[in-house]
């Protein structure tokens, strides 16, 4: 593999976008190009025809993207739907017309139906209807999965999709109402903690099952998708996940255990849950050559460091 090859990672300060910048560095890449929001809005469709117009990447990675957790995809289905449409759709037309070779497009397992059946295959897409509290971002991801297919039907490209289950790390979003289920945990038993708080609530039941996957091991498949296989291996879209879930309580005595929190826990079940059950069937991408390897007892340990280590001054 030709290691000056030039390589354009969207999205590279995200969770996701730096554990594949990090991979890739780490496999001894050269040639990475990447910029910060202020240096280019992917949103702005003329700043990234001139991006493309001057760079002309080989491979590029589409990372970036509006993310939350439940109450910011509930809240502002709008900027959540609008604004990952407007960034996919600019990345991927003008990869096209820039003579891009091959391109890999980031989703969400919240593309899947609320009541898919478990573990959730890819052909699955679009049997049924959306969970509602992520709807918008969901048809967001859902039309650039089907955008990267009809490029490669129409003009015969090499655009592939991958689907992660939730996703958690170094470089996370820790914000107290906007992040995701396992860095929002992490923030409240860590000042639970700290201010020596009796207890401290967590949202929903508890009872529902999720999938985490820590990022370091999809930048992994990432790379090795794009260093080994084509979209035709890839199919319409692939799922990556560690094929292995749990309740969420048990997750989250995980967490209170990891960062050291003893108080009471207090589950508000006015609060949504979300889909009760979210496992994705991993046997394409097993079969194909990849595994996760990092077990989540141990990727909590190395994000709750990374936690203390950007967050806490």
């Amino acid at each position: 593999m030709n290691k000056d090859i030039k390589i354009y990672i969207a999205g590279h300060r995200g969770l996701v976008g730096s554990a594949i910048k990090r991979e890739f560095e780490r496999k001894g890449y050269t040639n990475l190009v990447y910029k910060t929001h202020s240096e280019l809005d992917l949103t702005d469709s003329k700043a990234v025809v001139e991006f493309f117009e001057q760079e002309k990447p080989d491979w590029v990675v589409q990372a970036a993207a509006k993310v939350g957790g439940i109450l910011g995809n509930n809240t502002y289905p709008v900027e959540f739907m609008l604004e990952n449409l407007k960034i996919q759709n600019n990345i991927i037309e003008n990869s096209y017309k820039s003579g891009v070779k091959k391109l890999l497009f980031l989703g969400s397992s919240c593309i899947y139906p609320k009541n898919t059946p478990q573990p959730m295959k890819e052909e699955y897409l679009l049997s049924d209807y959306l969970e509602k509290t992520n709807e918008g971002y969901a048809l967001a991801k859902i039309c650039g999965i089907k955008l990267c297919n009809y490029y490669n039907r129409e003009y015969g490209t090499n655009y592939m999709s991958v689907m992660p289950c939730n996703l958690y790390g170094i470089g996370d979003n820790y914000h107290p109402q906007n992040a995701h289920v396992i860095p929002m945990l992490i923030r409240r038993f860590h000042e639970a903690k700290i201010n020596n708080l009796p207890e401290t609530t967590v949202w929903g039941t508890g009872t529902p099952r999720r999938e985490f996957l820590f990022a370091d091991d999809l930048a992994e498949a990432v790379v090795f998708l794009m260093e080994n296989k084509d979209a035709k291996d890839v199919g319409e879209f692939i799922n990556i996940g560690s094929g292995f879930d749990m309740p969420i309580s048990e997750i989250v005595e995980l967490i209170k255990e990891t960062v050291g929190y003893k108080g009471k826990l207090v589950y508000d079940k006015t609060k949504p849950d979300g889909t009760m059950l979210k496992l994705m069937d991993v046997s394409k991408i097993n079969t194909l050559g990849w595994k996760a390897k990092t077990d989540l007892k141990e990727g909590l340990k190395i994000a709750y460091n990374d936690f203390l280590k950007r967050e806490i001054k």
